[in-house]
This record gives C-alpha cells, structure tokens and sequence, in this order.
C-alpha cells in the first residue's frame, strides 16, 4: 500500500514561490519550493496557486503523438505493437508494489480541505469571495477526478476524507475498501460541492476548471456507474454479486444492495447534469469541406476545432490546455500526424462503423458505398467524421509547401508508420509555423479535454438506458450531432436498416449478447463522435463490450484486395511488400492468403504472442493490486489473508503472479 502519510516534508513541496499569476493559465509551472504551512491559504492567490498545481490531467507531450495514442490497443485504433499485457491471457502480472493503489494527489486535495475550510468558514481568506469559492470547488472536482480514476482502475477503494496519522493501525483501518458503488456517490458528492462553489467563466477563461466541466464530468462518471452496475450485475465486479471478494471482510458484513435503483438513480444523475450543459453550449459548426485551399485557417471550424492555438472563443470547448513557445510548452502532435504517421492508424472495424451520409450503414441495400478498393472509395458520400479525420491519398498533409499523403504509411520507421493503412488526421493543424518536418517539438495550439457535445451523448445513452425509449430532448440532441456530421438526422431509418450479424464492433455486444439496435446506434454515434480521444476502452469495460472477444484479428485497410498494394513499388516497379511467410526475408505486411486486409499483428510470426489475435480474460476488467499493499496491511505479514483489503477479481495477492487460472 501507498501509505496516507501526514508527513511535513511531503505536504511543503505542494507550495510554490514562483510569481502565483505565471500559474493561473494551464502551463507548466516551476517547481514547488517549501514554505510554511501557516504562511499560505490565507489568500485567493494562495488558493489559486495550489490548485493550479494539482492539475494532473493527461496533455500533449514532446517527441510523442501523446493523447492521439490513447485509444490505441482497442477496436478503434492500433499500434504497431499491442498490449501482451492486455491482450495476451497470462502475460500481465500481479506488481510487486507502485501500480493504481496510489493516495498521493487524494492526499493532497484533503491537506487542502485541512488547511482551508477552517480559515474559509472564519472568513478570514483575503480576496474576491467568488473565487475564493470557485478555487475550494476546484479541489473538490480534483479529489473527484482522482477517485474517479480510481473507480475505473480498481472498482471498490477506501474513502479518505482527512490527513491521517503516519501510525500503522490507522492506516490499516483507512484503507478497507468501500464498495464501488458507494465510491462513484462520493465522487458524485464531491462534484456536487465543486458545481455549487464553482462559476461559469473565471478570469483565466477556459485554462481553468468551470461549472460546466463539473457538470460534464458529473454526467461521466454516472453514467460510467450505472452501466457498469447494470451491465456486471450478478458477477464478482459488482458488490453484492456472487463471488464478490468483499463478502470476506467482516467489515462488510451488514452491506446490502438494490442493484437495480442504484442503477435508476445514476442514470437520473448522469442526465440532469449532461442536460444543463448540452442545453447552454451550442456545437461548433462543421462546414462540410474537407480540405483547406491556399488559407489554412477558418475553412472549416469543426475540424480547426482540435487543432486550434487559441480555444477560448469556441463555444464546445469547456477545458483546455494552452501551449505557448515563449514559456517553453511546446508538443510534437502535428510533426507526426502531417506525416500520416506517429505509430497509430483507424482500424476497419471503426471505418465500416461509419454510416453513409443518407444514413443507412455500408451494408444495408441502395445504401451506395462505393466500396474499399481505395481509400478515396472507402470514404465517398460517408459520414463528415470520416471524410475529415482519416487521411486519404488524395488529402492535403500539409500547405507550404502543399503536399498530399500520397500512400498509406505503412512502412516507414515505427514513429513514422500508420499500421493500418487507415491514416488518423483528427487533431492535425495546417498552420505553416505549427508543421516544420524535422522540427519535433514546436506545435504551440492547444489540447482540448473536455468538449460539451460529450453532454449531449451522455444524456443520450443515459435516456435510453433509464427509460427503453428516447425523449424529445435526447431524439434533438441526436440529430444535432447528426447534422453537424453531415449525416441525415432520420434516426429511425438507421435503426430500421442496422442488421447486427453485419456489425463488426465488439459494442454490439454486453455480457456477451447482442444488444437492440437502437443502444447499438447510440454506441455506435458515441464512438464517431469520440474516436482518438481517449474513451473506446473505458466505454468498453462498462458496457462489458470484451467478454467475446478471443483471438479477434485486428484489420485494416484493403490491402490485397484491390488498387492500393500498387502504391507500393520501387523506381523499376517492383512491389516493396514483403509478405509474411512468403519468404526468408524479413516481413513487412500480413499475407493474403490470411485476409485481403492488412492484418497488423500478423505482420511477424515469430515469437509474436499476438499473431493469433486479441483475447481478453474477464480479470483485466479492473487492475490488481500490487502486492506490497497486501503485506503492509496484514495483521500477521506472512498470511496475507490478514489484510484489510481484498485482491480485485481474478488476481492473485503473490507479486509477478499472472491471472489466476492462466
């Protein structure tokens, strides 16, 4: 365990001494100094310094194609090399100690909480009280983003309110770990306090945490509650069910729960907060062009959008980071994605999810999809998401000098490659100064984390789920998103024309059985809308997506099937492709007699644990935990049984053990 430790010398490197204005934009800061305690919190600039520094959130790093990856090693998009850990059953392990059992920034929101409430209620914090208020709200929405974390991680984990004592005892008895259920409440508890205290704009703008993030994240993590409680009901992951390993702690003795209201109750909550921010922000406009002329800038504000330096006067953005080469904050995004690379591409199974632009799906009758022979084919009359996110041939890579992706980059140098053929555009900039090719590290325009239309989609899925049908309010905010993707709003058509058999996506799918198709449309609209930002695998697991999923070969662009293996040859037209298996040469792309589809871990055979496919196991729905914390919590050190905590389920307590059964 991550002892909860009050210590002086861990609580003073959380004050800084830089100039406390230079920390109120979403940059990065200097380190923190020490100072004393009793000298800080007395101001509004005290407050918001500190909370500033506790901004964790994930963002563009150097040299790297950053958050773009994240949604790497799912259905969606893939790497060249995937997860073993993940995806092969028995290579992920038990670790030794460190791992998501980790109090460091919850300790730090309630050291705050500590320090804080007291001189707050006192009155005696100098400054403008609404942003005193709105600064205290902030730490509340940071304490609930880290238990949320957690909540994903781990499921069931110890509520921790205070500082505690560096004493054994009591922080044994502080780490029982409390029934996930009860764990998202208090997160929802805590977004509650933030949404109250907090305003809707500051002085920073959108740098800075508002009402409507608090909002949003309110919505997402109840939502990520009720369908994971619905969707593992009567399984080991949820408290109550058979086999659940909390039963065996005498603490938990007198717990009991309705699944079912649970459920109702945060669905309610997940579709009153998505409905105050999808009713207050307007999407940004997606004017249906699909390539830049000569101006790189206001040719079509949807796409700009993700790539925008400042994104302050966009409506759909509610929470950004800012960059700024002055200040040395810089990224590398677009030195890899105007490459058509970086080491991530689309996969078909998201490709053929995209609905034509009359709204039918590829496959349905008169649907008029032009077919996979290009990539030009492939995205002909489809939904503006595609047209505008994926990379054809044909596209613009970048303006000065104008150039076109040309070709799939499927076999240039990992950091250069797109696996897949399917090349991922979302998040590129056409900004000259932005894309210098040999310059990694100069991308200034910021990276957006939150935006509203992810309200709308909550509220959608959240309807649905709550009442079996759509409302009036759901039905408008589904063909709002429609529209802006230039696909016809007749919901109902879609539906009518969704034949699952046909349906390459694990979402289809929970508990392993076919959901209707209404949900299947509502999944399937999130998945566009959100695809490289992150969500596929959260998604995944609360819906329960991945229980069928064995041996699932990750496919894709047409690679053998049609025009697309010509652009592959050298000045004498000799084809570049190397088969696998075809020869004693070293391989560079999967072999035909496979599938005409370019199949990414079938690339090389030898000593690949992937080359027959993804498979989950059910145990990598929640982490384990590492070992150390049970050694540390145990009454007697030599029987772990004596712990006050229990493994999640499937792991085993023993370090470098694999999944129990594999």
């Amino acid at each position: 365990m991550s002892y909860i430790k009050n210590t002086v010398a861990s609580v003073a490197m959380l004050f800084t001494s830089v100039v406390l204005t230079s920390c109120n934009d979403f940059l990065d800061c200097e380190p923190l100094d020490k100072i004393t305690p009793d000298a800080y919190f007395n101001s509004e600039s005290d407050l918001a310094a500190y909370s500033i520094q506790q901004y964790k959130f994930p963002s563009y790093l150097n040299f790297d194609i950053s958050l773009v990856k994240t949604d790497n090693n799912s259905d969606d998009q893939a790497a060249t090399d995937a997860s073993t850990a993940l995806w092969v059953p028995g290579e992920k392990r038990t670790p030794a100690d460190k791992g998501a059992w980790d109090f460091t920034e919850i300790r730090k929101a309630n050291y705050f909480f500590q320090q804080v409430l007291p001189k707050y209620e006192a009155g005696s914090i100098k400054g403008d009280g609404v942003m005193i208020k709105h600064y205290i709200g902030e730490m509340y929405f940071l304490r609930a983003y880290q238990y949320f974390n957690k909540l994903v991680s781990l499921g069931d984990f110890p509520i921790v309110t205070e500082v505690l004592p560096d004493e054994t005892e009591v922080l044994k008895e502080e780490s029982k770990r409390q029934p996930r259920n009860k764990v998202a409440r208090f997160i929802i508890e805590d977004l509650d306090r933030a949404i109250e205290l907090m305003s809707l704009t500051t002085d920073n703008g959108k740098n800075r945490l508002t009402k409507n993030v608090a909002l949003l994240f309110k919505s997402r993590v109840a939502l990520f509650e009720a369908t994971w409680l619905k969707y593992h009901k009567g399984t080991d992951r949820v408290p109550g069910g058979p086999g659940w390993p909390g039963a065996q702690q005498e603490y938990n003795a007198g717990f009991s729960i309705d699944i079912d209201k649970e459920v109702d109750w945060f669905l309610e909550q997940a579709m009153d907060a998505s409905a105050q921010v999808a009713d207050r922000i307007s999407l940004t406009k997606n004017t249906g062009i699909y390539n830049p002329d000569s101006n790189p800038y206001n040719w079509n504000p949807y796409f700009e959008m993700f790539s925008a330096v400042d994104m302050e006067p966009i409506d759909e953005v509610l929470f950004w980071r800012a960059y700024s080469s002055v200040q040395g904050v810089t990224h590398s995004v677009s030195s890899y994605l105007c490459k058509g690379g970086g080491d991530l591409g689309y996969t078909r199974s998201l490709v053929d999810a995209c609905l034509m632009k009359n709204g039918l799906p590829i496959y349905a009758p008169n649907s008029g999809y032009a077919g996979d022979v290009t990539i030009e084919n492939v995205k002909k009359d489809r939904d503006d998401r595609l047209q505008l996110f994926m990379g054809a041939p044909s596209d613009c890579s970048r303006l000065d000098p104008y150039e076109t992706y040309k070709y799939p980059k499927i076999l240039e140098q990992t950091n250069d490659r797109c696996p897949t053929g399917y090349t991922v555009r979302k998040f590129l900039t056409y900004d000259p100064a932005q894309v210098v090719i040999g310059s990694g590290a100069v991308n200034t325009y910021g990276c957006l984390l939150f935006r509203s239309v992810e309200a709308n989609l909550n509220y959608i899925e959240a309807c649905y789920e709550k009442n079996g049908s759509l409302d009036p309010k759901a039905i408008k905010y589904w063909k709002e998103i429609r529209s802006r993707a230039g696909v016809s709003d007749n919901i109902d058509m879609t539906i009518a024309a969704t034949d699952l058999s046909k349906e390459n996506d694990w979402a289809k799918y929970s508990a392993g059985q076919l959901v209707d198709p209404t949900l299947y449309n509502i999944r399937r609209e999130r998945r566009i809308e959100l695809m490289s930002e992150g969500t596929r695998m959260r998604d995944l697991k609360r819906w329960r997506a991945l229980d069928q999923v064995e041996n699932y070969q990750v496919e894709g662009f047409n690679l053998w099937g049609g025009e697309l293996e010509k652009l592959y040859v050298d000045e004498a037209g000799n084809s570049l492709l190397i088969p696998e298996g075809a020869s004693d040469k070293q391989p560079n792309v999967s072999n035909k007699e496979n599938s005409s589809y370019l199949r990414v871990n079938q690339i090389v055979k030898k000593n690949n644990l992937l080359y027959d496919g993804y498979t989950w196991i059910p145990a990598n729905y929640l982490e384990p935990i590492s070992a150390i914390n049970f050694t540390l919590t145990s009454s007697n050190p030599d029987d772990l049984e004596s712990s006050t905590i229990y493994q999640n389920p499937g792991w085993s307590k023993i370090a470098n053990e694999p999944a129990i059964g594999y």
